[in-house]
């Protein structure tokens, strides 16, 4: 063979967001298209933005995705000295408006569902990255304020008592706080308070070590009884028919700084 184009630019596995688990991407550049709900996407130094339905995710691995409301997430990790070159223009991992590259989600499609081999694939790929190069406008950070809000919550989230308290740590006030937040992400900040929860919840399920009043007093809830009605709630499933039925795995281990122990 003189030239092999699968050193250039190739296919290295795809990544599903689906509901509302979070996921992390490894290193590679990734390409994806967010088709549904809302998403808070979280890179090294702090970066942080949100995408919505029909957004674009662009950006070179690590980072991680974090549903703000259930949705749906097909990305595709590229890598090459294509892929390299391309992620070099990319200053931070972001999400786009898909309407400029409206080529990009049949392109997307056709890289995962893994009929492309070889070259076919290389030649896919390329294309899909010359499509993504008229995706120049980012889609806005969060303010400063939400972007604090939401590290506050994720830090404190066992001791926080609420919305209020949150507010007067952030030095403004219960309704501006309201209205920054749910303008930004779609929820507000007292919704996400609850989904940060629950998702700490289903974490210390998996973990089938621990009874619901530790899970609950680490999670933030008042006890056991508000944890259930809550998850109940959220998931559609109580929390043990979840840790049976839905914990997909059990030796999975908290990362560390995720939860106050």
């Amino acid at each position: 063979m003189i030239f092999d184009c699968t050193t250039c630019l190739a296919p290295a596995g795809t990544r599903e967001l689906q509901g509302d688990a979070p996921v992390a991407l490894g290193a590679g550049l990734w390409c994806g298209l967010l088709s549904s709900g809302q998403c808070l996407l979280e890179g090294a130094g702090g970066t942080q933005a949100v995408g919505h339905s029909g957004d674009l995710c662009l950006g070179q691995g690590p980072f991680t995705l974090r549903p703000v409301t259930p949705c749906h997430l097909l990305a595709i990790c590229l890598v090459g000295v294509v892929a390299d070159a391309f992620a070099a223009g990319l200053p931070q991992p972001r999400f786009a408006d898909s309407a400029a590259c409206p080529a990009a989600a049949e392109l997307l499609a056709r890289l995962c569902d893994g009929s492309r081999q070889g070259a076919d694939a290389s030649q896919t790929a390329y294309a899909l990255l010359c499509e993504l190069a008229h995706a120049d406008e980012a889609a806005p950070p969060l303010s400063p304020l939400v972007a604090e809000a939401v590290q506050a919550i994720r830090d404190n989230y066992m001791g926080l008592y609420g919305v209020e308290e949150l507010s007067e740590q952030l030095g403004v006030s219960k309704c501006h706080l309201i209205r920054a937040f749910t303008a930004e992400l779609g929820v507000s900040p007292g919704r996400y308070l609850t989904m940060t929860r629950i998702e700490a919840a289903k974490l210390l399920l998996a973990e089938r070590e621990y009874g619901l009043d530790i899970i609950a007093r680490l999670c933030g809830f008042s006890g056991a009884n508000y944890l259930c009605r809550v998850f109940k709630k959220e998931t559609g499933l109580t929390p043990a028919a979840w840790r049976e039925g839905a914990a997909p795995h059990p030796s999975r281990r908290l990362r560390q700084g995720e939860m106050f122990l």
